[in-house]
């Protein structure tokens, strides 16, 4: 894992400390090794974490006639059969390096070497004869880039905050990507929270010549390729056969590894395939809370007597008021997902054994693991049966919506306003309220005048409309997965683990999201994923005997933290002095009065408030940390 960087001038040769200061500011990422490539009007560079030949790997990296200069990201895991091809075909390599893999398919292919790669990345190309760069991102988003371009110069780098060190970047906030930032829990490419910034996404590749740039998709899932077999043995044998190989290319490495083991189905999992494939006990690392309901220690145990691996268990009690403005830094823009303290301090304790952790990730998309997906699918049903029968008619809907307005409210009214939204706006909103805790009426009630007309009536929503369309005609089930892949998970998740990782200079890797892992089980039936109430049924059903039942029949408990009892209790003083402050008022962005309110009904416990009251403490955390006025 490293951090990468580029500067493209129009008129003028790229200062050297200019670029140094842009990778510095990244040492976390890439602590080891450091390497730059300046001509004329060009600089790269390279920040290195060293995984993978630790003698040789320095970067940049070129090809045989240093036409072709590289920096990479990220980790290539079918490397080295590529190399063994292309080494048949004439090439001469260098270094032991995956990375220089790249280089070369990149002499063969062009951007159609994007299609052989097996890993997680980002990379620059600058073709010295031709003048031309050459960026790609992977095809789930495991690594970031971030670009700009200001008076004709063209900037990159692994993250945002090193951007920010060019004085001629505004730090202009885009209001849209803010309320991204309240729907989502974070802002989804290609926005930053800056309107002159942007992400490259997921699976694109960027071309700049001449001063201007192109940008292209080069992969997409597809759901619409199904294989069907008559024994669900044969859909069992084939999913484990290739888990079990992506786990295996994950084990390369130059440098100790381990897992995280959270006791869940997908962690265990992964640890279990470790285990069969090493002849050493693997090194497993755990995190728990002094709360008991939000600690899975006693998962974990069990997993570890099952699979016998050399174990370290850490009980924290996060010091939130430290941690938090740190993380806040590290995350670079507003980033609301709550699990990033325990994923952080997981990686920070992980650090000091090991530099490479595999991990569960993805397990949970491939097998339709959330709850919403069942919720969802439960509202359709119910939603069929309302139709047949004419019960949610207008006096009806009219009884949900007074029962509901009568706050606090039981469950079942919220499962009744869930029937009546989705009936009056369709599968794709019922599924984007699950995703969020700014609900439209929420921010109704919360934003203040001047944001909603700065919105001029903007919908983040249209962000999961369009994915929703694109889906095209595949069954509910799926366009919620297509969904989870294109936003929650490489938003949300997959920023949160690369963060929390590289903060520690320590690599995670997830055989979960191999692509042609993902390309085989969305393949599958969508029936053999969520089957009634049991969820990833086909993966649990392949995994009885191989792990404990205890784990296999648990419920599925999120990695979060109990922010509703801190904000009650030891954190009340410190959360009311920063969203209540006269400089957060200022702002103008919220309703003062309804925040007040907000605040005053979650601390006499009326309802649960947390989220949203998290997400407002981070905004103005990010604000006051980056000087935004």
């Amino acid at each position: 894992m490293c951090a990468i960087v580029g500067i493209i001038k129009e008129r003028e040769k790229v200062n050297h400390e200019e670029l140094k200061k842009m990778a510095e500011v990244m040492i976390y990422r890439g602590p080891d090794e450091e390497g730059y490539f300046l001509e004329e009007n060009i600089g790269l560079a390279h920040k290195r974490l060293s995984i993978i030949d630790l003698k040789t790997g320095r970067q940049p990296l070129f090809n045989e006639d240093k036409n072709l200069v590289l920096i990479c990201n990220g980790e290539i895991y079918n490397f080295i059969e590529l190399r063994e091809e292309l080494e048949k075909r004439g090439h001469i390599f260098n270094t032991k390096s995956d990375n220089e893999v790249i280089i070369h398919l990149y002499e063969e292919k062009k951007e159609d070497c994007l299609n052989y790669l097996r890993g997680m990345f980002t990379f620059a190309i600058w073709d010295r004869k031709n003048k031309r760069l050459f960026i790609a991102r992977d095809k789930i988003g495991k690594k970031p880039l971030v670009y700009a371009i200001k008076n004709g110069n063209f900037y990159f780098a692994s993250e945002l905050k090193s951007l920010l060190q060019i004085s001629e970047i505004d730090k202009d906030i885009d209001f849209q990507a803010l309320d991204n930032f309240f729907t989502f829990q974070a802002i989804p490419s290609p926005k930053t929270i800056f309107k002159n910034i942007r992400k490259l996404p997921p699976a694109h590749f960027l071309i700049w010549k001449n001063g201007n740039i192109r940008i292209e998709r080069y992969w997409e899932i597809d759901f619409t390729k199904k294989i069907y077999f008559k024994n669900e043995n044969d859909y069992k044998e084939i999913l484990w056969e290739k888990l079990k190989e992506s786990t295996k290319i994950r084990l390369i490495s130059d440098v100790p590894f381990g897992a995280f083991l959270s006791g869940g189905i997908d962690s265990s999992t992964i640890v279990g395939i470790m285990s069969n494939l090493l002849n050493h006990p693997v090194k497993t690392f755990s995190i728990g809370f002094d709360v008991e309901s939000f600690t899975e220690l006693k998962y974990a145990r069990i997993v570890v007597e099952r699979f016998k691996t050399e174990h370290y268990e850490f009980v924290i009690k996060p010091d939130i008021i430290e941690i938090l403005p740190k993380l806040v830094w590290y995350y670079n823009e507003p980033f609301g997902d709550s699990s990033m303290i325990p994923t952080y301090y997981v990686a920070q304790q992980t650090s000091k054994y090991v530099k490479v952790a595999l991990n569960g990730d993805g397990g949970d998309e491939n097998f339709a693991g959330y709850p919403r997906y069942y919720q969802t699918k439960l509202l359709e049903r119910l939603l069929k049966i309302s139709k047949k029968t004419g019960i949610l008619n207008k006096k009806t809907k009219r009884l949900i919506e007074n029962l509901y307005n009568k706050k606090p409210y039981t469950f079942s009214v919220r499962v009744l306003k869930w029937l009546q939204e989705t009936d009056d706006n369709g599968f794709c909103y019922a599924y984007s309220r699950r995703l969020t805790s700014f609900s439209p009426e929420w921010k109704e009630r919360l934003y203040s005048k001047v944001f909603k007309e700065t919105l001029k009536n903007y919908n983040s929503f249209e962000i999961t409309e369009d994915l929703w369309e694109k889906a095209k005609d595949i069954d509910l089930l799926e366009k919620m997965i297509f969904c989870d892949f294109n936003l929650y998970l490489p938003e949300v998740l997959l920023v949160k683990m690369d963060i929390a990782c590289m903060a520690n200079s320590i690599e995670g890797r997830s055989p979960f999201l191999d692509t042609e892992f993902i390309e085989l089980i969305s393949s599958f039936p969508s029936n053999l994923k969520l089957k009634g109430k049991i969820s990833k049924y086909i993966l649990k059903e392949k995994l009885k005997g191989f792990l404990p039942e205890e784990i296999l029949s648990r419920k599925k408990m999120g990695f979060g933290v109990p922010l509703g009892k801190w904000f009650r209790d030891h954190l009340k003083n410190y959360l009311k002095e920063i969203i209540l402050s006269e400089g957060f008022k200022r702002t103008g962005l919220f309703n003062y009065k309804s925040l007040e309110i907000v605040f005053k009904e979650h601390m006499e416990g009326k309802l649960d408030h947390s989220a949203r009251l998290y997400l407002i403490l981070i905004f103005e955390l990010w604000r006051q940390i980056y000087k935004i006025n």
